[in-house]
Parts: C-alpha cells; structure tokens; sequence
C-alpha cells in the first residue's frame, strides 16, 4: 500500500492560517474514511480531524471551530484548513486513511 503524501506544512505566526493537503493512492479512495493526527513534542499522537465517505466530520474540542476538513474524491485528496493558529499546535501532522496507512508527516510550526 503506498503512502499517503502530505504537503503544506510550514511557519506561520499566532493566529495564521495553513492549508495542509494529502494526496492519497489508496484504491477506493471515495469509499474509506481519512483523517489528520499530530503529535506534538513529547506527546503521543492525537487525532485532529476525521472524515467519512459521506463527508461527515468529527473535530476534537481543541481544534473545534478552527479547522475544517475536506475531500476532494476525484483527485484523491484530503485538506485539513487551519485557521486561528496557536503556539499550541506547533506539532508534525499526519495523513491517514481508512486503510490504516499513515503518510510521513508535515510539519507544522506556529510561533512569532
């Protein structure tokens, strides 16, 4: 199973935005869930953002209301919008589908 790949990451100061994007090679793309996880320094990987193949979401509390996931099912791919960034997110962020394949992670850095 190939890797999803993610693209996007970057430096952005308090209260930027980023578009992270994944593009996955998965077969059936539109019929599996996709997700986003990070882990942040000395912390265990935690979900962000999961989508299934009918386009609902599910958001943790700590990003509710910042970051909106989307699909777009003919080109195989995967965003996660992140909006009002805080020191707090600075973490890599990770791809996944429904597969259970993960892609290697971009990083993310949110600081002045």
């Amino acid at each position: 199973q190939v890797q999803p790949v993610e693209s996007g990451g970057g430096l952005v100061q308090p209260g930027g935005s980023l578009r992270l994007s994944c593009v996955d090679s998965g077969i059936g793309f539109a019929n599996y869930s996709m997700g986003w996880h990070r882990q942040r320094s000395g912390n265990k990987r935690e979900l962000v953002a999961t989508i299934n193949r009918l386009g609902r979401t599910f958001y943790p509390d700590s990003v509710k209301g910042r970051f909106t996931i989307s699909r777009d099912n003919a080109n195989n791919i995967v965003y996660l919008q992140m909006n009002s960034l805080k020191v707090e997110d600075t973490a890599v962020y990770y791809c996944w589908n429904g597969l259970n394949v993960w892609g290697q992670g971009t990083q993310v850095t949110v600081s002045t």
